[in-house]
Parts: structure tokens; sequence; C-alpha cells
């Protein structure tokens, strides 16, 4: 008997049955949710959100606050806690008051927005090209660079890796400049604190960072005669808005959901009914200061509850989870032992997302969609820094040419050995 003529079934049952049996179309691979292990776990308990959101309706004393930090491990008295760590740059920018014109050597893969902090100063950002092994600047492209504008250096360590610093350090000794170390992507709590000759050492606890507290940065100055600058300038700011992160809190109460592989399956699986990108969505939920009022945004004080959460984060900080996530690193690398993956001779790598060089990167990417894997060509707002106008002969070419066939895969601590076993598998006969 046709199962289509039982009254048990409904006329849209059976055309939903019709359509899937009769005419073969492929409804269960573009519609029909499955699980996908999403491309990275917000790294921070439900219990550190609820906190978060205690603090904004019982606040205390944001000084009271403040001088608590000096009891954890990370914070000292050379130390400003600041709304991120694009304000505390802009701060410094202000504070330094370069000539305008004056150039700044930037590492060439940064967050767009420094370039974008460093040009509203009236400043010109070179890009210094990285041996993309293992992530470091290029001596030579140092010493070609620098000019008698050049006033200030700032490098990146990626990916979770820390670059060496002391050529550097030498370097910019002799030609009498600034370093600013961007320490955002390398944080692994209190065993580094910047590198103390560094003038400014920076610690981004963004949303996607390490020990996140949504928000916050932290920076470390060798001179405290800048440092009391710097907070002088901040004092001025208004204070941010606690209600402004109680719904920041509540965005992220809903992300850090999403890391269930179900429901993120889900959400995928949403988003092809609708004909749009998740990899698009997920992006744009995570730009933390997207809009055209970008300077108004970052100048502003931290909130008591943005403080009180960051303080608990730093006071709690698990180091052995960046053992965690190093293991679960090391395990994939040895599955894949022809993958490519950037900054594999870095000395240091604490592995914070993981980064390898496929021919098809977005081909790639698809595939791994369909098998289940969120990989992503932008896993962060990074971006190669284009030469000035006038210097187009210091484009960064490894850098770039790199980063053209970049892919981020899921991995991190939570991604189980089967399931790394799988990925490696793809990746490797794709």
């Amino acid at each position: 008997m046709d199962v289509c003529q039982t009254k048990v079934w409904t006329p849209a049952a059976k055309l939903l049955l019709l359509l899937l049996t009769n005419y073969q179309l492929p409804i269960t691979h573009y519609l029909l949710p499955k699980i996908m292990i999403p491309r990275k776990r917000l790294d921070i308990a439900w219990s550190d959100l609820f906190f978060g959101i205690k603090g904004c309706f019982w606040q205390q004393n944001r000084e009271e606050i403040l001088n608590r930090f000096k009891s954890t491990k990370f914070f000292d008295d050379n130390n400003i806690v600041c709304f991120s760590v694009r304000s505390g740059f802009d701060l410094l920018l202000q504070v330094l008051a370069l000539p305008k014109g004056s150039e700044i050597l930037v590492s060439a893969i940064t967050i767009r927005d420094m370039t974008r902090i460093i040009e509203h100063h009236g400043l010109v950002p070179v890009p210094i090209d990285l041996d993309m092994q293992t992530l470091s600047v290029k001596t030579e492209s140092l010493e070609s660079a620098i000019n008698e504008n050049t006033k200030a250096i700032l490098v990146a360590h990626l990916f979770g890796s820390r670059m060496p610093l002391e050529a550097l350090l030498s370097f910019a000794k002799r030609h009498k400049l600034l370093v600013i170390e961007d320490c955002a992507q390398a944080y692994i709590g209190y065993q580094y604190k910047g590198h103390p000759e560094s003038d400014v050492s920076m610690f981004s606890f963004g949303p996607i960072k390490t020990d996140t507290a949504l928000g916050g940065g932290i920076l470390r100055f060798k001179e405290r005669t800048l440092l009391e600058k710097v907070k002088t300038r901040q004092s001025g700011y208004p204070i941010q808005n606690r209600w402004q992160f109680l719904k920041r809190l509540g965005k992220y109460v809903i992300l850090n959901s999403l890391s269930n592989p179900i429901l993120f399956g889900i959400l995928a699986a949403g988003c092809r009914l609708f004909g749009t990108s998740h990899d698009n969505l997920i992006s744009q939920a995570l730009r933390g200061f997207a809009g055209s009022d970008f300077f108004v945004r970052i100048r502003q004080q931290p909130s008591y509850p943005l403080l009180a959460l960051l303080e608990r984060r730093l006071k709690h900080f698990d180091s052995a989870s960046i053992e965690r996530r190093i293991a679960v690193a090391h395990t994939i690398i040895e599955l894949m032992p022809n993958i490519r993956l950037l900054g594999e001779k870095a000395n240091n790598h604490s592995y914070w997302v993981f980064p390898i060089q496929v021919e098809q990167p977005d081909n790639l990417m698809r595939h791994l969609w369909q098998k289940g894997f969120d990989a992503t060509r932008g896993a962060s707002s990074l971006y190669v820094v284009k030469p000035p106008a006038h210097r187009h002969q210091w484009r960064p070419i490894e850098a770039q040419e790199t980063m053209e066939k970049v892919l981020y895969l899921p991995v991190y601590p939570g991604v189980s050995v089967r399931d790394l076993k799988r990925l490696a598998y793809i990746v490797t006969h794709f």
C-alpha cells in the first residue's frame, strides 16, 4: 500500500515525502540541521556571565575594584585598565602627540582598527613583512623601512605565538624608537606580562580573547611618567553606561549558547534556509566597534561591572587551560604532518587560533561546513597592512600571499579526539 494513502499523513507531510522520495531534491543537504562544531568557544564560564549581569545591578565603588586589581598576579603599579586595547592605544597616541606625518612601523598583519587609530592622529602606518613560519618581523624589512620620520614600532604577536623581541628592541634602541607590543593574542596569564624592555605592552580581554571579560584592556608601561599622563587623559573620559554593558552581556549569553554543536548546527541550517551565511552572521555579531561613531565609543572608561568581571577573570585564571589548548593543537598537528600551519616554527605558541595555509581555502571551508566543521576565513579582524601610497615597494609580500590562502580550523579544548581525527582526515584528503 502507498504510504501516502494512509489517513495519518497530513497533506503537508505527503508533499514533503513526495519531494524527498520522488524528486530527490537535496533538501536534507541544504536545509535540515546537522551537528556543527563551532569555530571557537568563548573562553568564559556561565558563572562569569551571571556574575557580570549581577554587577550591573549591585554596584560598588570603582576605585575599590581598581585597587583590588593589584592583588592579582598579573597587575602591578605600572599598569592601567582601559575600556579596550583600542582605547589604550588611542590614549597613548594622544599623549605622545607625535608630529603629523610621522611614521609608525607596524607588523604587516594586525587589527584593522589599530591602523585606523594611527591614521586618525595624522600618522602613517608602514607595514613590516613577516616570516610566516616564525610569525616574527623580518629584521631586513625593519632596516629598509626606517627613515627620519619613523618614531615608533607597533608589533603584534599573532595567533597565540610570541615572537622573540631582542633583535627588534636592539634596533629600536639604536634608532631611538618607541616599542609598542600588542599582546592581545598572546595572553597566557601572569607567566608573560610583556617584554620588560618594551615601552608599552597591551593585553586585550575582548569577547574572543583568552580569559575574556567581554571587554577591557590592560596596558603596562616601562616609564611611569608616560603612564601617569595616560591616566590623567583617561580620567576625563565618560564612564561606560552599565546598561550598555548589560546589553553586551545579554548578547554573549546567546552566543555562548551557540557553543553547543547541535544549536550551532540549527543556526547554520536556519541561515541556509533564509539564503544567508552563518559565517557572516557570526563575524558581524563578534565585531566589537562597528559603526561611524568609533572614536566616541572607544573613548570611555570601563564601567564598574566590566572592571569587576575583569578582576574576577584575572584572579581565577586557569593556567592549565593554556596547556590543554596546546595539547589539542599538538594532537592535530601530528595527524596532519604535511599541512602548513602558520607559525609552525614559532618558539612560543599557545594556539589561540589554528590557522593553516591551503591552496583552495574557500572550497575547503565550504566542504568542512558540509562535514560539520565551522572553518572560517575570518576568525578575527586581522588584515594585511597596505604600504603608504608613495612607498609601494614595501608591500609585505609574504604576509599578503599567506593570508590569501589562510583558513582557520575549529581546534580547541572540547573538540574530541575522534572529531580531531575526522577533521584531519578531511583536510588532508581534500
